[in-house]
């Protein structure tokens, strides 16, 4: 039987590790596949400023232009002041987009199921988990930087003061809310799109498998799937630039709470 559009996403154990009841520390496909990032990652750089030179081939050229558009975009939001969280911006806006990219690539036919190609950032734990760290970081660093100045955050400048009984409430909602906006905003889009993908799949392989009458018809649900591939491709990119400029701005926050 064909696998459902949701089953994609199932957390499948590879190496079983519990510890009485409700403790769960498995290695799942899920942690295959972060760790295929991270190692894609380290081992593209790594290969890529092995040989660093003043005039730089095809891969130092591709790894100098992702770190000047992180790079960019770091000092526009937060200004030369921030080239300190660059490290952090970089390792998110990487980990996330080779996170969504990765899980695109197709599994090869009869392989196990923990095996098959799993996008991390379609669960909400994970993406969460990131959003979380991003905003405890503005947050630590804030008190750490301001100390309780850091609250000026909450009762923007130019408000009068009257309203602030109004504002400063919204405004801590709002501070609140960024880990849970970060984090549906890219499961979402992840979940979403796997799920069209397999879909259109799945009208394919009934269309093939209705006999030749409808044979003919399965090159529709196909092209889809070729259309849905390329707009999944931009939003695994454009996903990851979302969430890492809005660390920015966050942390934009953390060095100059009053603004």
């Amino acid at each position: 039987m064909a696998a459902g559009p949701m089953e994609q996403f199932e957390i499948v154990p590879i190496v079983p590790l519990t510890f009485g009841e409700g403790v769960d520390l498995s290695f799942t496909n899920a942690s295959l596949w972060m760790l295929i990032s991270f190692g894609t990652a380290l081992l593209f750089f790594t290969w890529a400023t092995r040989r660093a030179a003043l005039v730089p081939g095809k891969a130092q050229g591709s790894a100098e232009v992702v770190y000047e558009f992180i790079s960019k975009m770091v000092r526009d939001t937060m200004g030369e002041e921030g080239r300190r969280f660059f490290p952090f911006v970089f390792t998110l806006f990487i980990f996330v987009f080779l996170s969504n990219f990765l899980g695109l690539l197709p599994s090869l036919p009869g392989s196990p199921a923990a095996a098959h190609s799993f996008t991390p950032t379609s669960h909400i734990i994970v993406t969460f988990t990131l959003a979380v760290l991003s905003v405890g970081l503005v947050l630590v660093y804030g008190l750490y930087k301001h100390g309780f100045g850091f609250l000026k955050l909450f009762a923007p400048h130019g408000v009068p003061l009257w309203l602030l009984p109004l504002i400063t409430p919204i405004e801590i909602i709002s501070f609140l809310s960024r880990p849970i906006s970060l984090a549906v905003r890219l499961f979402a889009n992840m979940l979403a799109g796997h799920v069209v993908l397999k879909v259109f799949a799945g009208f394919v392989a009934v269309l093939l498998a209705s006999g030749p009458l409808l044979m003919g018809i399965a090159i529709l649900p196909l092209i889809g799937i070729v259309g849905v591939f390329i707009l999944e491709f931009l939003v695994a990119f454009l996903q990851a630039f979302v969430f890492a400029i809005l660390t920015c701005i966050y942390l934009q926050d953390a060095l100059h709470p009053a603004h």
